[in-house]
């Protein structure tokens, strides 16, 4: 039985964006969800750490995923860079799931150490913070997307949906 998934991402936050990459990649991978019951997604987090994290929190006790997969814009980066961990002043907190192991077989996808110091690594670190704290069972990635474009579109779904099969939906 496939595992359950926690898939989020954020609205825009700045005046020129019309949409937030993540958002349109969530929304690329939801035409493929069908009828799926593994796959849940909270979408168009506000950008805000506070506000997103007590929603994804919240979404974490409804659903109890298995995975949770966050997902954020990076304008400035060419492909999908996987965060390895967050930070919250001196604290730093690392994914449990083995990310090397994740990316082979991926054909551009980077892991990454700076997720940010925005409001990724907050709801990030917020996340892996409420995982710990609780003692909770569940694997967590942070995922930032670049712009996606006509150009690199199939690549970059293709990619995340290997992502999503490797952690054990889809």
């Amino acid at each position: 039985m496939p595992h359950k998934i926690l898939l989020t991402s954020f609205d825009t936050w700045l005046p020129h964006h019309k949409s937030n990459s993540s958002d349109d990649l969530l929304n690329e991978i939801s035409k493929l969800n069908d009828s799926s019951s593994f796959l849940t997604f909270s979408r168009l987090l506000p950008v805000d750490i506070n506000l997103s994290s007590s929603y994804v929190i919240a979404k974490i006790n409804e659903f109890q995923p298995d995975t949770i997969i966050c997902c954020g814009m990076a304008e400035s980066r060419n492909q999908l860079t996987i965060e390895s961990n967050a930070r919250c002043g001196d604290t730093v907190l690392k994914t449990q799931i083995n990310l090397q192991e994740l990316l082979t077989g991926l054909s551009s996808v980077e892991i990454s150490d700076d997720a940010g110091e925005f409001v990724c690594e907050g709801l990030y670190y917020s996340v892996l913070n409420y995982i710990v704290k609780w003692q909770l069972n569940i694997n967590c990635i942070f995922v930032h997307v670049p712009v996606l474009t006509e150009e690199n579109l199939a690549e970059i779904v293709a990619d995340f949906k290997l992502i999503i099969r490797k952690l054990g939906g889809l």
